[in-house]
């Protein structure tokens, strides 16, 4: 007899997580379905509500939800949903910036300053509001982080302080292409090291030190009175807060991660507190195969899960679309249409495939707010306006009506949608 989940969740990313987390939290039984590692580990890891509406920068993002577009998945859920999506992050994680409503100005690692509304500590020590003096340090092998670039962009942008970049080898013998993470376990071990001008010479013989060690005294010469020191995301995978502490007391300066592209540490990091969560909540994650197909007609049953050529079926009373937007497959498209590749649900688009875009590599493309329609309940919508089904809701990055990438509100839709849609599917469980 086939084993039937309170809700089933399709996508393993942040919305799915967070959906996941949400109907557990509630008293669900859950399965969580995903096929590939979660894009946060290609993700800054910082958590954007609203950054950017129009032209200009947002301050107060709650200042600006009733102002947006009816269709917007914002609308759906709510100021309240907002802040719920908010909660559970808080819960899971240790980041900052929960004491206001108002976005944090956190400088990147190409120079620019990013409004968001969650950062983890280990970037708090950078906030462009802080007056310190600042020293950036890339390393030669970390061609990501220009870090004197970085630093006359910054002091172009009309930043609050002085910043200054230096570049410096990475202590150690490390190979010239060694990935971050290798640098970061090295970090979190402390790994001694030899030789190099940080090396300590005794009857002739090279002493070793740790590594951490090595890389204050190879940036002491560089501080010149800087309060405030900032490097590439790179401080420890498993062990971020003791390389921190080590690194501040030795440069006798705060030290703090530069958010960087992928592979993401901080996304990395998020990632595994949102799997220990899952994993106490008694939430039953299945991955690695992707779900193909689905059971039901006006209902759905189950959802079909290929493994090594064999068709499995996973039962559920609800189900939940989280498979991301058109950059993680969840929405998919060939040169006349646009679909949803899992439960075929309608997907919105013009007939002409040239009003897709615009002109400009810049400009307002439809395009990038393309994704199924759902009502006040998170189900998507067919193209007379009604549910495609009773029991599917859909949230984060599959859903239409928004430009993630031009508002930087991602994370926040993710988050607030998979948290309403997770209560919604274990109310209806328990109707």
């Amino acid at each position: 007899m086939a084993i039937e989940d309170d809700v089933v969740v399709v996508g393993g990313g942040l919305a799915g997580m967070a959906t996941a987390l949400s109907a557990a939290r509630e008293g669900a039984r859950v399965r969580l379905l995903s096929h590939k590692e979660s894009t946060l580990r290609n993700a800054s890891g910082l958590v954007d509500v609203l950054g950017y509406a129009g032209d200009g920068v947002v301050a107060n993002p709650f200042d600006v939800l009733p102002e947006l577009p009816n269709e917007h998945p914002y609308r759906r859920v709510g100021e309240e949903g907002v802040r719920d999506g908010l909660a559970l992050f808080d819960s899971v994680t240790d980041y900052d910036g929960g004491h206001t409503d108002r976005n944090a100005l956190v400088p990147t690692f190409g120079g620019n300053v990013k409004p968001t509304a969650r950062y983890p500590a280990h970037t708090a020590a950078g906030l462009a509001s802080d007056l310190r003096d600042t020293l950036l340090v890339g390393f030669e092998t970390v061609v990501d982080f220009d870090a004197p670039v970085a630093a006359e962009r910054l002091a172009a942008s009309g930043v609050p302080f002085e910043s200054r970049g230096v570049t410096l080898p990475f202590p150690g013998d490390f190979r010239t292409d060694a990935r971050i993470t290798r640098l970061a376990h090295a970090l979190d071990e402390n790994e001694r090291i030899e030789g190099g001008r940080t090396g300590r010479k005794r009857a002739g013989v090279t002493e070793s030190v740790p590594v951490r060690t090595a890389l204050a005294e190879r940036v002491k010469p560089h501080l010149d009175g800087a309060e405030r020191v900032g490097f590439p995301a790179i401080l420890g995978q498993d062990e971020p807060d003791e390389v921190r502490a080590d690194l501040d007391r030795e440069l006798g300066a705060d030290a703090f991660e530069v958010p960087m592209g992928p592979p993401s540490l901080p996304g990395m990091r998020l990632e595994t507190r949102f799997h220990r969560a899952l994993r106490d909540e008694g939430v039953r994650t299945t991955a690695g195969n992707p779900v193909v197909d689905f059971e039901g007609d006006d209902r759905i049953r189950a959802v079909v899960v290929e493994r090594n050529g064999a068709r499995i079926p996973f039962h559920g009373e609800q189900f939940v679309l989280a498979t991301g937007g058109l950059v993680g497959k969840g929405i998919d498209s060939d040169r006349g249409s646009v679909r949803e590749p899992v439960f075929d649900c309608h997907v919105p688009a013009p007939d002409d495939r040239y009003d897709w875009f615009e002109d400009g590599a810049f400009d307002d493309h439809p395009f990038a707010r393309f994704g199924v329609q759902v009502d006040d309940e998170l189900r998507p919508l067919d193209s007379t306006g009604e549910p495609e089904f009773e029991n599917l809701r859909a949230v984060g990055g599959v859903l239409g009506g928004y430009d993630f990438a031009a508002e930087k509100s991602g994370s926040g839709v993710s988050l607030a949608t998979g948290v309403a849609a997770g209560r919604k599917a274990n109310d209806e469980v328990n109707a």
